[in-house]
Formats: structure tokens, sequence, C-alpha cells
């Protein structure tokens, strides 16, 4: 179900929730199934597959909380952008606190998406604004409260980043595939402009 502002304040208040399932078109859903497919493995394994769903599901409630506050009784909106646009923001915690653990070439990549993803927000038209920069500042605040204090976040966290730095060593890394990541990056933000 769609998020009705009017709707949650009469307690229809699962819609905070179902929104953050749905998407409103097929460019919008391309996107976000880009950006999570390529950063999502990544994140989920650092933080585990329940901590990966609570930032995903607690981004995306902040983000529609703070769009029935700020926004009119009438105004009506769907996507999963806001949890997106928080799983954004707690990447963008690690690569700031976490340098150790996030290499150089992810770093930019996430950092590219997440810039490109936040300038796309203010272009294209039927955007929930508000959802994208709360979702992405819950997002940056829960992972800048974890990571800047050095926490763990989950019991086997070192043992994780060691399984995975033995496993990229062992691998050499294809130099023509960050080529084609670039190229779809921008292929999609072209797609995403044109489609206004």
């Amino acid at each position: 179900m769609i998020g009705v502002n009017l709707y949650i304040v009469e307690g229809e208040w699962w819609r905070l929730i179902t929104p953050i399932f749905i998407h409103g078109g097929f460019a919008h859903l391309l996107f976000n199934s880009f950006s999570i497919f390529l950063f999502g493995p990544a994140l989920e394994r650092i933080l585990g597959k329940f901590k990966f769903l609570f930032i995903y599901l607690i981004t995306g409630i902040a983000a529609n909380i703070i769009t029935l506050l700020i926004e009119p009784l009438t105004y009506v909106h769907l996507r999963s952008s806001g949890a997106i646009f928080g799983l954004f923001g707690y990447y963008i915690s690690l690569v700031v606190f976490r340098k150790d653990i996030i290499s150089q070439s992810n770093a930019q990549i996430i950092t590219t998406i997440a810039v490109l993803s936040l300038i796309m927000t203010f272009l294209q038209p039927n955007i929930n604004i508000v959802a994208h920069i709360f979702g992405f500042l819950t997002g940056l605040i829960i992972g800048s409260l974890s990571e800047s204090k050095g926490k763990k976040i989950i019991s086997s966290y070192k043992e994780e980043w060691y399984y995975l730095k033995q496993q990229l060593r062992h691998k050499k890394k294809p130099e023509g595939k960050s080529i084609i990541i670039w190229i779809i990056i921008f292929g999609l933000a072209i797609i995403g402009l044109l489609s206004q």
C-alpha cells in the first residue's frame, strides 16, 4: 500500500512501512536494483543479514515519518528510495570512519553513486525529496554513531573482514570491470534524466 499522510494520521500506521517495498516505475526500479546489486552484498557482509535489513527498514521508516511531519496531509508517496538512501548514508559513514575496511575503489564507487543519486533527487519530477534526504541522513547518523566510536557491529566483525580481505587478495580484479561499472552508472544517470 502506498503512503498517504491523511490515512496514516487516521491510524493506518502500516503505510509508514509498506511504501518501502514499492517502486513508481521501471527507471526507478532499475536504478534502485542496480544500486543494491552494486553495494548491497558488501554492506550485507559487513553488517550481517539482520543488521542490513534493520538499517534498511529503520531508515525507510524514518524517511516516511519525516515525510508525514513535513509534507501536507494530502501528500501521497511510495518507493523504496528512503531506505536505499539510508543504506547509502550508512555506507558513507563507513567510508569516512572505517578506511581500514573499505577499499579506495569501493569508496569511490559508492561515493559517486550517492552523489549522483542526491543530484538526481532534485532533477527528476515526482521524487519524495524529503524521504531521500532524511533517509540518507538517518543512515549517516546511525553509521556515524556506530562506527566513529569503533564499536563492533556484529560479534564476528573482525573475523568477517579478515575473511573478506583474504578472499580479495586471492582474486585478481579484472581491469575492465571498473570501466564497465562506470559506464553503467553514467548510463543510468542519463536514462534517469531523459525519462523526465
